[in-house]
């Protein structure tokens, strides 16, 4: 893909339809539409990676009290590799910034080995672990906390 016609624009109500395609195949334990929806009903920042009319990844964050929080981020899973996931965290650091946010916040599972990687490079660090955070296959699976300053 060329990341030069991709553009990242904030998603709205009428974009959830192609935003659950994704998250649906993107994830064993999905959020539900519902969520998607509460989420932008009561103001947090979504927004959506867009190509030729169609949506690639999306991510929402929440910012207040001086903090922002990667609640979601997903790229479609035959768009990964192509760094949309790093164009989507460059959007967010950038709009954090502009929202007054000196921290940047996330939870990434452990297993996600190519979110930590793009994290890391990114310039999060590892503050700490939240026991038995997600759902998994099985049972739970612990978060990792990352962060960095904006």
């Amino acid at each position: 893909m060329n990341l030069n016609a991709s553009h990242i624009r904030p998603m709205t109500v009428d974009d959830l339809t192609s935003v659950m395609a994704i998250e649906l195949r993107a994830y064993p334990f999905p959020w539900t539409e519902g969520i998607f929806r509460d989420c932008l009903r009561v103001g947090y920042n979504g927004w959506v990676i867009e190509r030729n009319g169609e949506i690639h990844g999306y991510s929402v964050m929440m910012a207040g009290g001086g903090e922002a929080h990667v609640l979601n981020l997903c790229v479609k899973p035959e768009s990964r590799g192509e760094g949309l996931g790093r164009m989507m965290m460059e959007h967010i650091l950038t709009q954090a910034s502009r929202l007054k946010a000196d921290t940047l916040l996330l939870e990434v599972r452990p297993s996600n080995q190519a979110a930590i990687h793009l994290y890391h490079s990114m310039g999060f660090n590892e503050l700490g672990v939240r026991k038995g955070y997600y759902p998994a296959v099985g049972g739970r699976e612990d978060a990792l906390i990352l962060a960095r300053h904006v």
